[in-house]
């Protein structure tokens, strides 16, 4: 079954699992329903299996068990059509490209019109106005980061993938595009998942967080975010955000007790 072209995509997990060679359990049987258009965040402890979970759904990690339907189809197919789009940690933008290049070339692999002030526009959102001829190795680590989701959200996908979209960048940089960016996805209602190591990120952009255990990732909370949008920082000093961002915080901390249970004097 193919994508439906004018919708956006649920993703749906089923006893998603994986086990890397080695016997190193990544991911334990898991099952996940993403809805279409939504923004959900998935928040655990360093090295649970998070961007696992995000390769696996991107089709670029094969499950070791279970199953993977974006808007009914495959994630190959969905990559095919270019109706999937990623921004990793690792930007892996091409050296010999300039910015504009970069994005350029990613529309036309999706085959997509390019379309000279949408890229300027994007390029501009993203804070590069003045790069756009500039080539990677000329660009800060926070500056390629951005080039990269620029070149993620060129293509207009309906589902985005980010991993630490904004780890590399500055803090000012990173409230900016915090505020900026989801406006872009939102008005198209593209369907977002988005890792994040920041409990703050993850309350400021999405609509529902899934928090989970240390490794094998196991989901230990489901948490939905009714916040208002837009959300700009002034949010932050909200009761509301306050009382969602201790929740997080209290789901973790509980995921890690019950992986690593206090030591008991004999």
């Amino acid at each position: 079954m193919a994508l439906d072209p004018t919708s956006p995509p649920e993703v749906i997990c089923t006893g998603l699992a994986k086990t890397f060679d080695g016997g190193l359990d990544a991911v334990s049987p898991t099952t996940l329903r993403f809805a279409a258009g939504q923004t959900t965040a998935l928040v655990g402890p360093s090295g649970c299996g998070k961007s696992t979970i995000l390769r696996m759904i991107a089709g670029l990690e094969t499950p070791s068990a279970g199953s993977i339907s974006i808007g009914g189809a495959p994630p190959a197919e969905t990559l095919q059509k270019a109706d999937l789009a990623v921004a990793f940690q690792d930007p892996s933008l091409l050296p010999w490209r300039s910015v504009r290049g970069n994005i350029e070339l990613a529309l036309g692999l999706a085959r997509r019109p390019i379309v000279p002030e949408e890229v300027d526009q994007l390029i501009r959102m993203v804070g590069l106005d003045g790069f756009a001829e500039t080539r990677p190795a000329e660009l800060s680590g926070g500056m390629r980061q951005r080039a990269a989701i620029a070149r993620a959200l060129a293509t207009q996908p309906k589902l985005l993938l980010l991993d630490e979209p904004f780890g590399a960048v500055d803090e000012l940089t990173r409230q900016q595009l915090a505020q900026d960016l989801p406006r872009l996805w939102e008005a198209r209602g593209t369907t977002t998942l988005l890792v994040t190591h920041s409990v703050q990120e993850a309350v400021m952009l999405s609509d529902r967080i899934l928090v989970l255990s240390p490794r094998p990732a196991a989901v230990v909370a489901d948490i939905s975010v009714d916040l208002p949008r837009p959300r700009d920082p002034e949010l932050a000093r909200d009761a509301a955000f306050t009382t969602l961002v201790d929740d997080v915080f209290s789901a973790l901390s509980h995921g890690m007790a019950q992986s690593h249970p206090p030591l008991v004097a004999q």
